[in-house]
């Protein structure tokens, strides 16, 4: 297992240990599991529950045709 240091304001500090200890867990622990949850790869089931949820929203089929691509000048 790796470590990594932090350096933290005194304030920032104070606010890691408080979180910490209300969820029952080491500052080491809650700092892991925040990292995890925001650098996921995946989207938050939050999000991936709205999908559907928006009956007027257009879907890709229903927009017009987008216009020809531009022509491009060689090299």
């Amino acid at each position: 297992m790796s470590q990594i240091t932090l350096y933290l304001d005194d304030a920032t500090q104070a606010l890691v240990e408080q979180a910490a200890q209300a969820n029952g867990v080491s500052k080491s622990r809650w700092v892991a599991e925040l990292i995890c949850k925001h650098a996921a790869h995946e989207w938050p089931q939050d999000c991936i529950a709205l999908a559907g949820r928006f009956a007027d929203f257009p879907l890709r089929e229903d927009l017009p045709p987008l216009p020809a691509d531009t022509q491009r000048m060689g090299f």
